[in-house]
């Protein structure tokens, strides 16, 4: 038993007609649209080679500097070099790498193609990097129908897809397969008609609005949700996919990280869902039906406000200067007019008391432990 690095060592010199393309080869190109390619990849450019590609990308940057940044993403561009072991990957080639941030209307976005040797191509959109305007973006999704995130992914999936004629396989981590799901829902269908499966690696889910529309129930067969044991983001919203909960390496919310995933064979190796993510699952969804869309809203705007009070653009800003943040953050908390204050607090005392008990006070004994 191991982890998708294993898998690589393991299977890479069975050719895709030897052993068919599987869930563990999805989470690995997933994992691989983490992989900044600015530089080297362009949306308009020609298909480069992966080799090219880890050329290019080592030529920029050190294995000492993708080992020092903590990131759970931060291994991505790592696995290139396991890829090019084997017959596997070998091949592939890369191509229409977008990635875009606009601050103004909270969209963090990138996606890769990726050009298989089974003569199919994967679409891999990425999830949430470590940006504040990257996790308001998957706040937004509990009170927006459509975020900008959503619409730029369908805009991608149609474009690829109309200039590449072949079969199609989607996918993504964390937002990435909420992206993924809901490009392969909404695009033409034309292009729709030819995804093989989408893949959600323990994305959020999605409004009841979008669950009705025709194209998602058009698609729902093909897509296959992977959570992990302790799921936290993946039960967040509503999803009417059946989810493969697998075994994990890791405890609590930190399962969310792909690569500690346990892998056997060419599957994952299959789990059940623990209490915490069954308490949290229930806490967190009968939290959201309790507020409305306008107060999802507020409550967004109020929370991010506070951390974008500290001047940083990423929660690992904040982190590296966690006493002075908190303090800033509580500063201009203070400042609010009393109605935006009770209005936190509310919240959150509405969340804390969803679970039949205090949240809060089972989360600090057991969310970390199992």
């Amino acid at each position: 038993m191991g982890n998708i690095f294993d898998y690589l060592e393991w299977r890479c010199d069975l050719s895709f007609d030897a052993d068919p393309f599987n869930e563990v080869d999805n989470l690995v190109l997933s994992e691989l649209a983490y992989t900044d390619f600015d530089g080297i990849l362009s949306m308009d450019g020609g298909e480069v080679s992966l080799q090219d590609a880890c050329q290019a990308f080592f030529r920029r940057h050190t294995h000492e500097e993708i080992l020092a940044n903590k990131s759970f993403t931060a291994k991505a561009p790592l696995l290139m070099e396991k890829m090019l072991c084997g017959a596997r990957y070998r091949d592939i080639r890369l191509c229409r790498y977008l990635d875009e941030t606009e601050t103004d209307r909270d969209m963090q976005f990138a996606a890769v193609t990726i050009l298989l040797p089974d003569r199919t191509a994967f679409i891999a959109f990425r999830g949430t990097d470590g940006t504040l305007v990257g996790w308001k973006e998957d706040f937004n999704l509990s009170f927006m129908p459509e975020t900008e995130g959503q619409r730029r992914a369908i805009r991608y999936l149609d474009q690829v897809g109309g200039d590449f004629p072949g079969s199609l396989r989607v996918g993504g981590h964390s937002k990435g397969g909420n992206l993924a799901i809901y490009a392969a829902a909404f695009c033409r269908q034309e292009v729709q008609d030819r995804i093989l499966a989408v893949y959600s690696n323990d994305g959020p889910g999605f409004q009841q609005e979008t669950l009705q529309a025709e194209g998602y129930q058009h698609i729902l067969p093909r897509v296959i949700s992977i959570i992990p044991e302790t799921s936290i983001i993946g039960l967040l919203l509503s999803s009417s996919a059946k989810h493969h909960v697998v075994k994990s390496s890791q405890s609590g919310i930190l399962q969310h990280d792909g690569f500690s995933w346990n892998v056997s064979g060419n599957h994952f190796v299959p789990a059940e869902l623990t209490k915490t993510s069954r308490l949290v699952r229930k806490s967190l969804g009968d939290w959201l039906g309790q507020m409305s869309e306008a107060d999802r809203q507020s409550f967004t705007e109020i929370i991010f406000s506070l951390f974008e009070s500290t001047g940083a653009d990423s929660f690992s800003e904040i982190s590296q200067q966690k006493w002075k943040s908190a303090e800033v953050m509580l500063g201009t908390l203070r400042k609010m007019p009393k109605e935006k204050q009770m209005e936190i607090l509310s919240c959150l005392q509405q969340l804390g008391a969803s679970g039949g008990q205090t949240v809060t006070e089972y989360l600090a004994s057991r969310f970390f432990k199992n």
